[in-house]
């Protein structure tokens, strides 16, 4: 019952901001559902596999974004739209704001002493990369559905 509660709460509050993007990128009303259900099915996914099979953030978020570009694709197919129109607003609920924020912070400390002390550096790095990888993480694993759907020729 908890998992289901978590996962509920989960695709709840991660459909608002798919949606509320998807306003300010001028998607067309009639598809702002699908944003939603993409955006809350991707989030939703992601922390099955970060909470409960204790996959890392990066592999989950990698995985999340993968489904929701097979979802897209799906979408696209029913309502004759392009894939993007469903997919960017629905990864945004997956970006890293909170570890950008640790490392901006961590940036300014650096720059406000004089010396550089290693936690402060460690910090900035860890979360750095971090931040790089889940962004990257969402970009590839948005991308590649459509790029094996797509194909013209054959993979082997």
């Amino acid at each position: 019952m908890e998992l289901l509660l978590k996962l509920a709460d989960d695709a709840f509050f991660a459909s608002f901001p798919a949606v509320g993007f998807a306003m300010l990128f001028n998607v067309p009303r009639r598809f702002l559902p699908y944003c939603a259900l993409a955006g809350a099915v991707g989030h939703c996914f992601r922390t099955l596999l970060m909470q409960f099979l204790s996959v890392p953030i990066e592999w989950a978020t990698f995985m999340a974004a993968a489904l929701i570009g097979i979802m897209t694709i799906m979408f696209a197919k029913r309502h004759l739209a392009p894939p993007l129109l469903y997919g960017v607003a629905a990864i945004i609920p997956m970006i890293p704001g909170s570890y950008a924020y640790n490392t901006v912070i961590a940036l300014v400390e650096l720059a406000a002493h004089s010396e550089v002390r290693p936690d402060v550096l460690n910090q900035v790095v860890l979360n750095g990369v971090k931040t790089v990888f889940i962004l990257g993480a969402l970009s590839v694993g948005l991308a590649m559905p459509s790029l094996v759907y797509y194909r013209t020729r054959p993979i082997i």
